[in-house]
């Protein structure tokens, strides 16, 4: 899952950051609430987890310019305003859950894990294309009647072809899925794990859009066994 945290507190970011990672997740860090309206209005995330009071821009005001975008990212208050009004404000605005600093790691993911299940696109489950259905929660895939677990990287890269399916996913797209902005990677990383994956999948099921990136053919995924 990729997630934004924007969160200004430095120490506590980056003790989020670690433990987030730790769980699997590409996770992007904002202290900023202009930089943080940008990414979530160019750019795609499963989730944003969002402290109120930010330099530049309120924490408010980024949720409810977001929303009246129509940009449905789920997003996660994290703030040292306890005042039942705050809390309210923030769901009106758009918000989908809420939780108060100091707060424990546990009941974070649990959050996580509940708003991340429910409303469209990411919290729609399994994913089902042809003969592929993919389990976010397990990280299992299904080919039919086998079943195999993804390693992260895999995953990564098949959850976001198959929410898009006959759609090309540009490289730069997808090595954000892995990495974040943050990281870099080898040049044929990528490739590397395009191939695992047609191997489990078929070759003809994400085909290579030269010079682009790549795409899950949806009729192939149907039709074509595993290689």
């Amino acid at each position: 899952m990729r997630i934004l945290l924007i969160e200004d507190d430095h120490l506590l970011a980056k003790t989020m950051l670690r433990m987030l990672r730790d769980d699997q997740n590409t996770v992007d860090w904002l202290d900023d609430g202009h930089q943080a309206l940008r990414a979530l209005l160019d750019d795609r995330f499963d989730l944003a987890i969002l402290d109120l009071t930010l330099p530049r821009m309120d924490g408010l005001d980024v949720i409810r310019k977001v929303r009246n975008k129509g940009i449905e990212t789920p997003v996660i208050i994290l703030t040292a305003r306890s005042d039942l009004d705050e809390k309210l404000r923030g769901l009106d605005a758009g918000a989908d859950d809420y939780l108060t600093k100091p707060f424990a790691m546990a009941e974070l993911k649990a959050r996580i894990r509940a708003v991340t299940r429910r409303g469209p696109e990411v919290r729609a489950g399994r994913l089902n294309i042809g003969r592929l259905t993919l389990d976010p929660d397990s990280g299992q895939l299904q080919i039919g009647a086998e079943t195999v677990a993804l390693p992260r990287s895999e995953f990564q890269i098949l959850h976001y072809l198959m929410r898009h399916p006959d759609q090309v996913a540009t490289r730069r797209r997808l090595e954000e899925q892995l990495y974040g902005w943050e990281q870099g990677a080898e040049s044929n990383t990528l490739e590397v794990h395009v191939h695992h994956l047609r191997r489990r999948a078929g070759k003809q099921t994400i085909r290579t859009v030269r010079g682009v990136g790549y795409l899950l053919d949806s009729k192939a995924a149907a039709e074509a066994p595993p290689e």
